[in-house]
C-alpha cells in the first residue's frame, strides 16, 4: 500500500507539471504596428491549437533591447528585419536570418474636418502646416520610413521643426488622432482601425519613396515554447491569416 501511495503521489505530480507546462501561454514580442491585428489572430492561434499566446507591443527597437537584456520571450515579430538581426547577432535566435511573415506600407493620416481636407502629398508643403506626427526614427521602423519619405521627397529640412516624435507608430496615430499633431505618418494597420477610419482619411505614401518594410520574426533561442513558437510562425504564414493580415494593412512579407 505504501508504494502505491508513494506512485500515486508521483504520477499527480508529473501530471500537474505537465498541466503547468502545457498551459503556459506562447509571449511575443510584437511590434506595435501589430497591435490592431494580433489580438484577434492569437484568439485564432489558440482556438486552433490550444496554446495560449500573449503579446507585448512597443517599438521594435525596444523589445529588441528587453531580448537582448534576457527578457522572457519565446518569439519576436519586428517591423523590420534589423532589430531582429540585432537579437541574431547576439546569440539569442534560432534563426541565421529572420522570417519575413509580413510587408508594411506607411500612409499619410489627417482627422476629417482638418485644414488638409482634399489630403494629398502636397498637404507636407503647406506653409500653413503646422505639426507631423512620426514614430521615433531610432526606435521604430515606420519612423525611419518617414524619415526616408521625407527626405526624398526634400521636405525633410523643412518639417524637421514640425515633427512631433512619438515612441512607436500607435502612438503617432494617437498624436494625430487627439489633434496633437495636424498629420501623421503612420502604418496603414493603424489607418485601417475602426476608431481611425472613422475619424480621419489618408493616403498612401509611394512606395518608391521610402525603403521596403519588411517585417520578421525570429524563435528566441532555448525557449521553453520554441516549438509553440514555430507554430505561430507557421499559422501567420498560412492563407487565410495572410488575408486576414492584408486585409489589416500588412501585405505578404513574400
Amino acid at each position: 500500500m505504501p508504494n502505491f501511495r508513494r506512485l500515486l503521489a508521483l504520477a499527480i505530480f508529473v501530471l500537474c507539471a505537465l498541466t503547468a507546462s502545457a498551459q503556459q501561454p506562447l509571449r511575443i514580442a510584437a511590434a506595435a504596428d501589430l497591435q490592431p491585428l494580433l489580438p484577434r489572430l492569437l484568439k485564432q492561434f489558440t482556438s486552433q491549437t490550444g496554446i495560449p499566446a500573449q503579446a507585448s507591443y512597443k517599438s521594435s527597437a525596444t523589445l529588441a533591447t528587453a531580448i537582448i537584456n534576457g527578457a522572457p520571450f519565446d518569439l519576436f515579430l519586428a517591423a523590420d528585419f534589423s532589430f531582429p538581426q540585432r537579437v541574431i547577432d547576439a546569440g539569442l535566435a534560432e534563426q541565421s536570418a529572420p522570417i519575413a511573415y509580413a510587408r508594411g506600407t506607411l500612409v499619410l493620416w489627417t482627422r476629417n474636418g482638418s485644414s488638409s481636407r482634399n489630403l494629398s502629398i502636397a498637404s507636407l508643403r503647406d506653409p500653413a502646416l503646422k505639426s507631423v506626427a512620426i514614430a521615433n526614427p531610432s526606435h521604430a521602423p515606420y519612423g525611419r520610413a518617414a524619415v526616408a519619405a521625407l527626405h526624398h521627397l526634400r521636405l525633410y529640412d523643412t518639417l524637421k521643426p514640425k515633427l512631433i516624435i512619438a515612441e512607436n507608430i500607435a502612438q503617432a496615430a494617437q498624436y494625430a488622432d487627439s489633434g496633437n499633431a495636424q498629420l501623421g505618418l503612420i502604418s496603414l494597420t493603424s489607418a485601417l482601425t475602426p476608431r481611425l477610419q472613422a475619424s480621419g482619411h489618408f493616403i498612401k505614401i509611394p512606395q518608391e519613396d521610402y525603403p521596403l518594410i519588411l517585417q520578421g520574426g525570429v524563435v528566441i533561442k532555448e525557449s521553453p515554447n520554441a516549438q509553440a513558437a514555430h507554430r505561430f510562425l507557421a499559422f501567420l504564414a498560412s492563407a487565410p491569416i495572410a488575408r486576414e493580415l492584408q486585409a489589416g494593412g500588412l501585405a505578404p512579407g513574400h
